[in-house]
C-alpha cells in the first residue's frame, strides 16, 4: 500500500510571489513578518513569548524554504544544521489567491479562468440577485450587502438579524458569497438550504464559493461563529489527483473543510472536525484507521488547518498566529510517530494571509513544500514553478495517469 498524508496550513505563506505586485501584495510575508514580530517582542502574550519556535518544521526545511523564497533568514531564527525533510518554495499560477484556486492547483488543476467577483465595497451584490434570493427563499429581506470581516459584521448586525430574521450577506476580495445566520433563531438547516439556493442562483456570476457562517450568542458582545461552517464550491474544471485516485480504487480521506473545497469530488471518506487540536486528532485517527482497515489500498489523507487563516490571518492577529504555529509544531512528533517509513508526508499551504498586512484579505505569496518519507532525501528541491508540482508528484507516487500541469519531484527510487 502507498499512503500519502497531505497537510495544508491554510494561509501560511513564506514571502511575496513574483506577481505579488499585481495583487497589491508586494512585500507581504506571512512567516517572515510573524517571526520578526516575535523577535522584537511584539508577539509576547500570556500564551507565548520570545522568538518564533518551530523546531519540527525547521528540521523539515521550513526556514530554509523561506530563506530561498525571500533571500533572507527570518528574524530570530537559527537554521538547523541537519534536516529531516526535503523542502521547496512554490509559486501559484492560478488567476486568484483564494482557497479553491490554491487547493485545486495543489491537486494538479490550476485555475486559468477568471472568477467572478463582487468588487463594490458597499452595495456589493446586484439588487436583482438579492431580489431573486429573497423570493426563492421566502425571506423578509437581507442585511449587510458589503465587504466585511465575518466576526466584525456579526457583531455589528447580529442583533438586527435576530430581531428581523433577515440573514447577513457579505463578501470580500475573494470570489465568495457569505451568509451569516444564528444557529438557533434562524436555524442551521435553514441556513444550509439558503446557501444551496444561492449556489444555484449564482451560476451566471461565476462565483467560486457560497459559505454558510452560523453563529450563536445573545448579543453583540458574545456572538461567536461555530464549527458548523459549510462551503458550497463549484466543481473543479478537470479531474484532480484526488478524483483520479478515487477512480482508480484508492481511498481519499478528507478532514475538515477539504471535501467542501473540492465540492466533494474524489472524496471516498469524509471526517468532520473543527479547531486545530480536533483536526490533528482526526488526522492521527485516520492514519491509524487506514493502516488497520485499508492496508492493501492506496490511500491519501488530506487535512486543512483552517484556523491559521480564518481565526488569525484574516483577523490580523500576529501573536495568535504565532502561538497557533508553535502549538501545531509541537504536535507534529505525534504525527511523525504514527507514520510508516515509506509513507509520504507533505506539508504545504494554499496562499498567504499576512497578519501584519493592511486590510483583511489573503496575500499572494510563495508557499512552503516540506516532504518526509517515501524515499525523499532531506535537502533542497528548489523553486517549484506551480503548486501543481504537488499534484503531479502525488500522481507519480500513486502511479496514476499524469496530470496536465506540474512537474513531479518524486525521487526516482520511490
Amino acid at each position: 500500500m502507498r499512503r500519502a498524508i497531505v497537510v495544508v496550513l491554510d494561509s501560511f505563506g513564506i514571502g511575496s510571489a513574483p506577481d505579488a505586485d499585481t495583487f497589491g501584495d508586494q512585500g507581504s510575508d506571512t512567516l517572515g513578518h510573524i517571526a520578526a514580530a516575535c523577535a522584537r517582542g511584539d508577539a509576547d502574550t500570556a500564551e507565548r513569548s520570545g522568538p518564533l519556535q518551530l523546531p519540527n518544521m525547521a528540521k523539515l526545511g521550513l526556514f530554509h524554504a523561506h530563506r530561498d523564497a525571500t533571500g533572507t533568514v527570518a528574524e530570530g531564527v537559527n537554521l538547523p544544521d541537519t534536516l529531516t525533510g526535503a523542502y521547496a518554495h512554490a509559486k501559484e499560477i492560478s488567476s486568484g489567491k483564494d482557497t479553491p484556486s490554491g487547493h485545486w492547483e495543489i491537486a494538479g488543476v490550476p485555475v486559468r479562468f477568471d472568477w467572478g467577483y463582487f468588487l463594490d465595497k458597499t452595495d456589493s451584490f446586484p439588487s436583482e440577485l438579492l431580489d431573486r434570493i429573497v423570493d426563492a427563499a421566502n425571506l423578509p429581506g437581507v442585511i449587510g450587502n458589503c465587504h466585511a470581516s465575518g466576526t466584525e459584521i456579526i457583531a455589528r448586525l447580529g442583533e438586527e438579524h435576530v430581531a428581523t430574521d433577515k440573514p447577513i450577506v457579505y463578501t470580500s476580495a475573494d470570489s465568495v458569497f457569505q451568509i451569516a445566520a444564528h444557529e438557533e433563531h434562524f436555524g442551521l438547516e435553514r441556513l444550509y438550504e439558503l446557501c444551496e439556493t444561492v449556489r444555484g442562483l449564482l451560476e451566471p456570476y461565476n462565483i467560486g464559493r457560497v459559505i454558510a457562517r452560523p453563529f450563536v450568542g445573545n448579543h453583540r458582545d458574545d456572538f461567536a461563529r461555530t464549527g458548523n461552517r459549510r462551503d458550497y464550491s463549484v466543481e473543479p474544471p478537470t479531474p484532480t489527483v484526488l478524483q483520479k485516485l478515487a477512480e482508480a480504487g484508492g481511498e481519499v480521506v478528507s478532514i475538515g473543510k477539504i471535501a467542501d473545497i473540492y465540492a466533494h469530488c474524489g472524496i471516498t471518506h469524509k471526517v468532520k472536525a473543527s479547531g486545530h487540536d480536533a483536526l490533528m486528532e482526526a488526522t492521527l485517527s485516520e492514519v491509524e484507521r487506514t493502516a488497520r482497515e485499508t492496508s492493501d489500498r492506496t490511500t491519501m489523507i488530506m487535512t486543512n488547518f483552517v484556523d491559521f487563516d480564518s481565526v488569525y490571518g484574516h483577523r490580523r492577529d500576529v501573536p495568535g498566529y504565532a502561538a497557533a504555529l508553535e502549538h501545531f509544531d509541537a504536535r507534529l512528533p505525534e504525527l511523525f510517530a504514527a507514520l510508516n517509513d515509506d509513507d509520504l508526508l507533505l506539508l504545504t499551504a494554499d496562499h498567504g494571509c499576512d497578519p501584519s498586512w493592511e486590510g483583511t484579505e489573503h496575500t499572494r505569496e510563495y508557499v512552503p513544500v516540506m516532504v518526509r518519507g517515501a524515499g525523499f532525501t532531506p535537502g533542497p528541491m528548489g523553486e517549484r514553478g506551480t503548486f501543481a508540482d504537488i499534484g503531479q508528484t502525488l500522481a507519480d507516487y500513486f502511479e496514476l495517469e499524469a496530470m496536465a500541469d506540474g512537474e513531479s519531484f518524486l525521487p526516482s527510487a520511490a
